[in-house]
């Protein structure tokens, strides 16, 4: 089969892309080293956990997406396969980012200094999970099993494209996919609880995890939309993306949030209505001093408001509606964060982490370095799928979305 060869004017878009992430990743990684000369500790390391989870989730989003589609299969996963491989790649890069992280541990993990953990019953009980060589531990291996599901169904989805008869090769991305799918379930509910839940140890959720996991298949469906809208004006995509494309990732970005929602609720619903003093402060840090706008504005714009907008066929169907509700979406992820994160630092008082910014943008710009070289790289989606328009038919035949 001859391949249709991306367009030139894309292959230079992703370079010219790539080029100023990389600008804003120096820029912003200046102005993280500038924070944390002059900032206390305890400002910067919060802050620096709020964009590197924001990232993270991206990432680990798009590897469940890879795996749900190798899983199942499914047009709609075909659509958005080279975005989702070129997003995992980025994962060596946050492994290494987070041994800032690491650094920070003293300022931002209660459960880390001996003398607190001395004089709480509670801590002390937690002690053989909650401490720092098993803290890190658990993060090389969550790193490894992560990175490792990553490289290899990224190294088999390219050797398909040299060899689209190569069934031995789609015999292994589906089993790793399928196992891939549930041990994904289980090291991200575990990361969630390291890297989040902990901050504030004495407070528990078992629905944490799974809320953490769902969030980041929105992000992750949010991202790929918002990459691929921006696409489809150019060879092959032009030709490949067809209506039904578009609204089939609405439908997914619509159930992500909507599950996402639900966990939410649940969530806050059980410990309301138990009103235990060691469950309720978590909600009282996030709904008092301030905070209980930033909830609001939280429940309105990354539920209610995409929700009722993607509810709307015509919204799903119209790729550039679509391009701005997943924008929507993804700016959001980013102020959840911040409502969860930052709030265990400063409980009851609204006050807002610039710094943040810094490392979403620093953290981002490397991340996106990363992204859209290994997009410009393998550009062309894998048309050999039967599932694809054949690769010469014209692109009205296709159903090219305007």
């Amino acid at each position: 089969m001859t391949r249709i060869q991306a367009d030139e004017k894309l292959l230079s878009r992703l370079r010219s892309y790539q080029k100023i992430s990389l600008i804003a990743g120096v820029l912003g990684a200046l102005v993280l080293i500038a924070g944390y000369v002059f900032l206390e500790g305890e400002a910067f390391f919060p802050s620096y956990l709020i964009g590197w989870v924001f990232w993270m989730q991206v990432a680990l989003g798009a590897l469940v997406i890879l795996m749900i589609q190798h899983t199942v299969g499914g047009r709609w996963g075909l659509i958005i396969l080279r975005v989702v491989e070129a997003a995992v790649m980025p994962l060596p890069l946050l492994a290494a980012l987070f041994l800032v992280i690491l650094a920070g541990i003293p300022h931002l993990y209660e459960w880390a200094h001996a003398d607190v953990v001395a004089h709480d019953e509670l801590l002390q009980a937690k002690a053989p999970y909650l401490n720092v060589p098993f803290f890190i531990v658990r993060a090389v291996l969550f790193f490894a099993i992560w990175i490792g599901m990553a490289w290899l169904l990224r190294k088999w989805s390219i050797r398909l494209d040299q060899n689209p008869d190569d069934k031995a090769t789609r015999n292994k991305l589906r089993k790793l996919s399928a196992p891939g799918i549930l041990i994904f379930g289980l090291t991200i509910t575990f990361a969630s609880v390291d890297w989040m839940m902990s901050l504030e140890p004495h407070w528990f959720s078992s629905i944490y995890g799974m809320m953490f996991g769902v969030a980041a298949l929105a992000s992750a469906f949010a991202f790929s939309i918002i990459l691929l809208m921006g696409m489809r004006r150019f060879k092959p995509w032009s030709g490949v993306i067809q209506t039904l494309d578009v609204s089939d990732l609405g439908n997914w970005l619509l159930a992500s949030i909507m599950l996402w929602a639900y966990m939410a609720f649940s969530q806050f619903l059980i410990i309301w209505s138990a009103n235990l003093p060691e469950e309720t402060t978590w909600y009282l840090a996030r709904t008092e001093g301030g905070w209980q706008w930033v909830a609001l504005i939280n429940v309105f714009l990354h539920f209610f408001l995409p929700f009722f907008f993607l509810l709307a066929r015509g919204t799903k169907r119209a790729p550039g509606r679509l391009k701005k509700i997943a924008w929507l979406v993804l700016v959001m992820r980013f102020v959840d964060l911040v409502w969860m994160i930052y709030p265990a630092f400063s409980p009851g008082k609204l006050a807002f982490p610039w710094i943040s910014i810094a490392a979403l943008i620093g953290i981002g710009g490397f991340f996106l370095a990363i992204f859209f070289g290994q997009l410009a790289k393998v550009s062309v989606p894998p048309l050999y799928d039967p599932r694809l328009p054949v690769t010469h038919v014209s692109e009205e035949a296709h159903g090219h979305v305007s």
